[in-house]
């Protein structure tokens, strides 16, 4: 492996960290939660809204 290589691997890993910090952030300030209280019972709407939020980022990361 050569240092672009290995670089490269260490970015990608960083964004993707920093992408996921930044989703459950977001889906938390929506739902109105406090960060530490993520996976706990919701309402329908907020459900649908988690579910459409992560398709969406889904899509955008393509």
């Amino acid at each position: 492996m050569n240092m672009n290589q290995l670089f490269n691997m260490f970015t990608r890993l960083i964004a993707r960290r920093a992408m996921n910090w930044g989703i459950n952030k977001g889906m938390d300030t929506l739902s109105g939660k406090k960060p530490g209280q993520r996976g706990q019972r919701r309402d329908k709407q907020t459900r649908d809204l988690a579910r459409k939020m992560r398709t969406l980022s889904r899509l955008t990361r393509r």
